[in-house]
């Protein structure tokens, strides 16, 4: 027959569909058959770890809003009658409202391993620039999911951040009316609040799909920061992955399962359980945990302006990383200079969000400053500058190579040598 797609499908039902709509080969192509270097560890794990949420969070999102009512004088009353009155609704709403949390430290991990092993760097720069808008567009469903339940802390939350736009000269007050729909935190700002809260998750999976897309053109990064010369060197992906993201599918599962049988208010606040009163405000106004890194950064300047130019910046400054980071070498490995200025960012990172949850006075502000002054070091001097001053390793031959030789890394000497060009 002329035209149609000649199948290589065994089942003939699976072969007829191939034919008029090539959809198996495509899948068979880009993810059975699809070479992938054999030296991956559990950190790529993540990737799929963070697609299986994300249809997670939507599955459930999409049967919380059969039952939601996005009105400021019933709101808080839905969100008690999924958990007290729908079948298994306690179970649909611990599990989202856990796995925003469980979301969030996987793609928190994910972006740290990207950082450590340099997959941001060429020519995967625009494989990362997607990245950071899947995160920003992450940040912002979070926070418009966070003032649905519409308590004290959903509340008061939405009024202080959305508040930080009107630091902004000139259009700054325009934009904070535009988005409350008014002038007060009320029933309109929580209107559109869940229509882009539902929204902006299908905008994620298109996103998403741009990134797996990039990803499959430029291939993946691995451990070892270097090309595939070969054959030797790659590995389908399937049945090898697929069997390995299992495996830490079942792990992550488990562990997200016990917070959710076991602790599923740990991550959370607990006046959000209390209605929101416009009145009252909390002693301590927080924003959920994954957000305190940044809450921090906004806190360590006096003035306001520039608290919110530091915390937008702390994120914005991710899409420039490619260019500033100079080093020929990707992965943190074979740089013994890079590796201890990686891991106090990594532990400023970690303290910034302690600091983001304590009082902004006495030593917590200093603390955060500090914090914030090394965060953008990192990025804008050592980075730079550790590319022009550090001697890298020697990189391998090849990703076969150190299995080969039974060895990892080969040991300083060989500065001496040109390296190959990551």
């Amino acid at each position: 027959m002329v035209g149609l797609h000649k199948s290589t499908m065994k089942n003939p039902v699976v072969r007829w569909i191939d034919e008029r709509l090539p959809i198996p080969s495509l899948l068979q192509k880009e993810y059975a058959q699809f070479p992938t270097p054999r030296n991956f560890n559990y950190f790529w794990n993540f990737g799929a770890l963070a697609m299986v949420n994300l249809v997670i969070m939507i599955v459930t999102g999409v049967f919380l809003a059969m039952h939601y009512t996005p009105h400021t004088a019933y709101a808080f009353d839905s969100v008690e009658r999924i958990m007290r009155d729908v079948n298994y609704g306690w179970l649909i709403r611990y599990i989202h409202m856990n796995g925003a949390s469980m979301f969030f430290i996987v793609v928190y991990i994910h972006i740290f391993r990207g950082l450590y092993y340099g997959s941001y760097k060429a020519p995967r720069e625009l494989l990362w620039m997607l990245g950071v808008v899947i995160l920003l567009l992450l940040m912002a469903t979070a926070f418009m999911g966070y003032v649905l339940p519409w308590g004290q802390m959903s509340f008061w939350g939405a009024t202080v951040i959305t508040n930080l736009f009107s630091a902004i000269p000139i259009v700054g007050p325009d934009i904070v009316v535009w988005l409350w729909g008014g002038f007060s935190v009320d029933n309109p700002t929580l209107n559109r609040f869940f229509s882009l809260h539902y929204l902006l998750p299908f905008v994620i999976v298109g996103v998403v799909f741009l990134h797996i897309v990039a990803l499959h053109v430029t291939g993946s990064n691995n451990p070892l920061g270097i090309e595939p010369k070969g054959p030797q060197d790659t590995i389908p992906f399937h049945p090898y992955y697929t069997i390995k993201d299992t495996f830490g599918l079942c792990i992550y599962l488990i562990v997200f399962a016990f917070f959710v049988f076991f602790a599923p208010n740990y991550m959370g606040h607990p006046d959000n359980y209390i209605p929101a009163n416009p009145l009252v405000t909390p002693a301590h106004i927080v924003p959920e945990w994954y957000f305190l890194p940044f809450y921090a950064i906004l806190r360590a300047v006096p003035d306001k302006l520039g608290g919110v130019l530091l915390m937008f910046g702390s994120i914005l400054i991710l899409f420039v990383l490619p260019w500033l980071d100079t080093s020929p070498v990707r992965s943190m490995r074979f740089r013994p200079l890079a590796r201890p200025f990686f891991w106090m960012f990594a532990i400023s990172c970690v303290v910034l969000g302690y600091c983001g949850a304590m009082p902004a006075e006495g030593i917590w502000v200093t603390i955060s400053r500090v914090g914030t002054a090394y965060y953008f070091m990192y990025f804008l001097v050592i980075l730079p500058l550790l590319g022009k001053l550090e001697r890298p390793l020697k990189l391998p031959e090849s990703i076969s190579a150190p299995v080969l030789r039974g060895g990892g890394p080969v040991p300083a000497a060989a500065a001496a040598k040109p390296m190959e060009k990551a």
